[in-house]
């Protein structure tokens, strides 16, 4: 069916991002009234709300051009072609054919733009411009249809083109020739400008060229157009990510809290891509009512919350943001330490109370106090190393090997950083194993007059036998960060027996939300999910082989996630070799019980290829790009 399409595409705000008559008007220095008024009266015409010779002649008559400047209009609109129909250049080359360009604009700057995406000169449909004695714009050919109100149905029904007409445009003018009977499609081009009036009335929205592909059948650049890609991000996700999606023509949906399990599993009935920080828990449950989710980004360090064997066994792929904000976690450790150290949260309580309190007693600096930080991590070793520039003696404890930084001591035990420190600071990741590792025992191990803080994981201390050890005045004060339960959204109420002590700080799970780190989060995480998308590529994937893949050139890259189990590669190059599909690339890596082979192919294949690599037994996860 697509090979009897032919298209009619729309040149300004659709070929390209911008108004030819606007854009003119800005490289002949007109006044910013003049400017104005020509966008005025540009959006009026495109909305149906002028007549289109009225709006042409009105515009001209107040654009002072001169035809010298007409190079440099056509040079500046070929640097402002649409990114979709750039991208779909091969597509455009291939079926310049059956691709028609007609456009109120003019000629003379139309065609440098329509041969640079290989459409023919030929089938530039435009108004020609006339000229005064000075070489000024005066008009246009006023016997060209594309002069008069209605001038493009009557072109296009001139052409008598066979089969199927799809129209592409933004404009009132485009949708008259849908309107008129002679296109059979309509398609509302939004990629630039959405204009309400021809919005309403259109037969199809489309975000980009490549819906429109997509939705007329044809092969374009992309697989699938990424407008159809939702993406889902809750708990008040960083805007930087918000717009990273949007810049690839994503449908996004922000949600400001986290969503529990019943509203997760109906929200993600069609969402491609989920964005979660720590208090959304993302269940197997929740994972197996979901068909197109391709991905998990977690816009945090931790991932427990997450349900990474669930995900794995569907082929579900999940990035995090392991070093993003470990400086504005170091920074607030750091300011507690010295906070309680001076035992400013009972000054502070004072002063609320009308108490006037200047006594230095129990007030000590942190120079020459021992810092025991347990969890040798990357937010460790940074606190390790900003705490021994502020003259305190650090030692650490972690169970995996680690080197250490500066003049830090390695303890052997937890026992033996306990009782030795003056200050005692948790940095510990999510896993199940780390529950409970600081209770009654440990707390009454803890050097009299220590101060503590847990800014890692709520579930690693007992904060019940920390209250014990506060109140009786053993421990000087703890700041605490995250708590075994927390409120879902900012606002609900929160209420700890911790609160009524006066030598404590507590913050609402803050260590990371700074804007500094927000922002780094939010670049970072979506980037990974950005290329994970477009190329397949698992860098910094937490639970896939990591693969670090450059965007293919000239190829069809097949993805395909499987168990790892023998056999399957070669199942897969089986099926390339009986639809005689030439392999350009192939990449391989297995992690844990996973398994992910991207191959690139030339782009001669058959769909029944696809339908066989995606039947191969034990494959979970099947797509392909180009």
């Amino acid at each position: 069916m697509s090979a009897d399409i032919h298209y009619i595409l729309d040149f300004d705000s659709t070929l390209v991002r911008v108004e030819t008559l606007e854009l003119a008007a800005e490289l002949a220095a007109c006044d910013a009234d003049s400017r104005e008024r020509i966008r005025n009266i540009t959006s009026q015409a495109m909305e149906g709300r002028m007549k289109f010779r009225r709006a042409l002649t009105e515009r001209l008559r107040l654009l002072h051009f001169h035809r010298d400047l007409l190079p440099q209009l056509a040079a500046r609109l070929q640097l402002e072609i649409t990114p979709s129909f750039a991208r779909n250049h091969s597509f455009l080359a291939s079926n310049a054919g059956r691709i028609h360009v007609v456009t109120s604009s003019f000629r003379t700057v139309v065609t440098p733009v329509v041969e640079r995406l290989g459409l023919s000169a030929g089938h530039v449909h435009a108004n020609s411009l006339t000229f005064d004695d000075a070489g000024y714009i005066n008009g246009v050919d006023l016997s060209n249809p594309l002069s008069t109100d209605d001038g493009k149905s009557k072109v296009v029904a001139a052409l008598g083109l066979p089969g199927e007409i799809a129209v592409v445009g933004d404009g009132w003018s485009d949708y008259e020739i849908f309107r008129s009977g002679v296109a059979q499609r309509f398609y509302a081009f939004t990629e630039n400008v959405r204009r309400k009036p021809v919005i309403d009335v259109a037969q199809k929205i489309a975000p980009s060229f490549d819906e429109i592909l997509h939705d007329c059948g044809e092969r374009g650049a992309l697989s699938y157009p990424k407008n159809r890609l939702k993406v889902l991000l809750l708990e008040n996700i960083h805007a930087e990510a918000v717009a990273a999606f949007e810049r690839e023509g994503c449908s996004v949906e922000t949600v400001a809290g986290s969503l529990d399990e019943t509203q997760l599993t109906q929200r993600l009935a069609d969402t491609a891509i989920l964005g979660i920080r720590s208090k959304t828990q993302l269940t197997e449950r929740v994972l197996r009512s979901t068909k197109r989710l391709l991905a998990v980004g977690a816009f945090c360090i931790g991932t427990n919350q997450i349900d990474l064997e669930a995900c794995g066994k569907m082929g579900v792929a999940v990035f995090n943001a392991p070093f993003s904000n470990t400086r504005s976690v170091v920074e607030l450790a750091l300011a507690e330490i010295i906070l309680l150290m001076r035992g400013i949260p009972e000054k502070l309580r004072l002063m609320d109370a009308g108490v006037w309190d200047k006594s230095a007693k129990s007030a000590s600096e942190v120079r020459g106090k021992r810092l025991g930080i347990i969890g040798y991590g990357n937010i460790g070793m940074q606190l390790s190393v900003l705490a021994e520039s502020l003259g305190m003696e650090v030692s650490y404890y972690d169970i995996a090997e680690k080197l250490a930084l500066g003049r830090a001591r390695k303890c052997t035990s937890l026992e033996e950083l306990l009782d030795n420190s003056d200050a005692v600071s948790v940095h510990v990741d999510g896993r199940r194993e780390n529950a409970g590792m600081l209770g009654a025992r440990e707390f009454a191990r803890m050097k009299p007059g220590a101060v503590f803080l847990n800014l890692s994981r709520g579930h690693v201390a007992d904060l019940d036998a920390l209250y014990q050890q506060l109140e009786s005045g053993r421990l000087r004060g703890a700041a605490v960060d995250v708590f075994p339960r927390e409120p879902r959204a900012n606002g609900e109420a929160f209420e700890h027996p911790l609160q009524r002590l006066p030598n404590v700080l507590l913050t609402p799970h803050i260590g990371g939300s700074t804007i500094e780190a927000q922002q780094d989060i939010g670049r970072f995480v979506s980037g990974r999910l950005v290329d994970f998308i477009n190329t397949g590529s698992t860098e910094n994937s937490v639970n896939f082989p990591e693969l670090r893949l450059a965007p293919q050139v000239d190829a069809h890259r097949l993805i395909h996630v499987h168990e790892n189990l023998p056999g399957i590669l070669a199942s897969i190059n089986q099926a390339l070799a009986d639809h005689g599909a030439n392999i350009l690339g192939q990449y391989l890596k297995t992690r844990g019980n996973i398994g992910y082979v991207i191959t690139d192919i030339n782009r001669d294949y058959s769909d029944s290829l696809l339908e066989d690599i995606r039947h191969i037994p034990h494959t979970l996860r099947f797509r392909v790009l180009y």
